[in-house]
């Protein structure tokens, strides 16, 4: 839905025998049918789901000097009060990572009711192998923990207008190119979160460059760009475009993600003030034509469509639940407090009730959430990854996935 189409028929509403919401306003129980499973066929153009191991680490082992040193002088009582003051305190200085190493997800990307689909997905775990204060953001810098080796995850969704050349390169190549900026940046030595700004800024410019460099499409043809790095202490978000990435903390939902729309105070004053005009026609468009004010591509819109990212950091915490990364072929129709009660309630259910041989409890979130936003008439290809942020499965490791 993002570049304008005069041509494009007038969509039907979904047939009378599909699930019926209430609206935005709903509660929690009517969004749900009798069960968590899909009651019909969502025209899956690829789904999936994925884990990787939990990597064990071993626990710090308080030493007994200390607690000495601590106890000294003291009655036998009043010492086991220091012993557990000390414990409590050695425990709070391990990093969160440390029971963060696995993870798991699920995802799909439908056509919906568009004729063609523009949608990328892709869920690229152990991209980069680090430690946690190598990669920055660790709880308990300096801790044993913080320096053993481990995964960090990539995922991202690029939703494309005008073609789907620009999300699909993005998809392909995108992680690799963070990958390469980040053991570029890593030799400047500079604080961690300015590293990743960096690494981001240039990454998706150096995406951009080789779109165009490539000739990989048309200058009208672009894409959005949620990206999300994992690592075991942080969420680091990186976003172009009005595709959205929030985060399911306890009983709220958390946006780490903010469209980037013309009519946004600050991207109107940017586009105007470089000489843009942004057009109310079926919504705010620059020049009447792109949704949204920040983009991959669309060279042609330039400089007034730029492909800089914002970047967020989230350290993570034992109250969170999963993440969501969608286009807005989700969010044109459902808000987030709706998505996250969605996939807290699917979570919480089957993690008690899951078997080995069972599907992945964030592919069910994901499909039911395609399920729900087709049964609300939504008219845009739907792109969702769910990842969950308490995945305790110890299993094979699952290849990369790119669709």
């Amino acid at each position: 839905m993002e570049r304008l189409d005069d041509s494009e028929e007038q969509l039907e509403r979904v047939d009378s025998d599909q699930l019926t919401l209430t609206s935005s306003g709903s509660s929690i129980s009517s969004l749900f049918s009798t069960d968590d499973f899909r009651s019909g066929d969502i025209s899956s153009v690829s789904s999936g789901s994925g884990e990787i191991p939990i990597i064990t680490v071993n626990r710090v082992i308080l030493a007994p000097s200390l607690i000495a040193e601590k106890n000294e002088g003291e009655s036998n009582s009043n010492k086991a009060d220091v012993m557990d003051e000390v414990v409590v305190t050695a425990v709070r200085e391990k990093c969160v990572g440390r029971s963060n190493k696995g993870v798991s997800w699920g995802h799909t990307s439908v056509i919906g009711r568009r004729k063609e689909m523009e949608d990328a997905v892709a869920a690229i775990p152990g991209f980069l192998s680090r430690s946690c204060d190598h990669v920055g953001g660790c709880t308990a810098p300096g801790s044993r923990s913080s320096g053993e080796i481990g995964p960090v995850h990539f995922f991202g969704v690029y939703d494309g207008h005008g073609g789907s050349q620009v999300a699909k390169f993005c998809a392909k190549r995108m992680h690799d190119i963070i990958a390469e900026e980040w053991d570029r940046e890593i030799a400047g030595g500079t604080e961690w979160q300015k590293r990743w700004e960096a690494v981001f800024a240039n990454g998706f410019e150096k995406t951009d460059s080789e779109i165009e460099s490539e000739e990989v499409a048309p200058e009208m043809v672009g894409s959005t760009a949620s990206v999300v790095v994992l690592s075991g202490c942080q969420i680091i978000t990186s976003n172009c475009g009005d595709s959205r990435v929030v985060l399911c903390r306890r009983t709220q939902t958390v946006p780490l993600t903010v469209d980037q729309k013309p009519d946004r105070e600050d991207e109107l004053l940017r586009i105007e003030g470089g000489g843009g005009k942004v057009i109310n026609w079926n919504g705010a468009r620059v020049f009447g034509v792109l949704a949204m004010s920040r983009a991959i591509g669309d060279r042609y819109l330039r400089p007034w469509i730029i492909p800089v990212p914002e970047i967020t950091f989230t350290a993570r915490t034992d109250e969170d639940e999963c993440l969501i990364l969608a286009s807005d072929g989700l969010w044109d129709v459902m808000t987030n407090d709706e998505v996250g009660e969605v996939a807290r309630h699917i979570l919480r259910r089957r993690r008690r009730s899951l078997s080995t041989e069972e599907i992945s409890p964030t592919q069910v979130v994901a499909d039911k959430l395609t399920e729900i936003a087709i049964s609300r008439n939504s008219k845009d290809n739907i792109s969702i990854i769910v990842i969950d942020l308490k995945s305790k499965r110890k299993c094979l490791q699952r290849p990369p996935s790119i669709s």
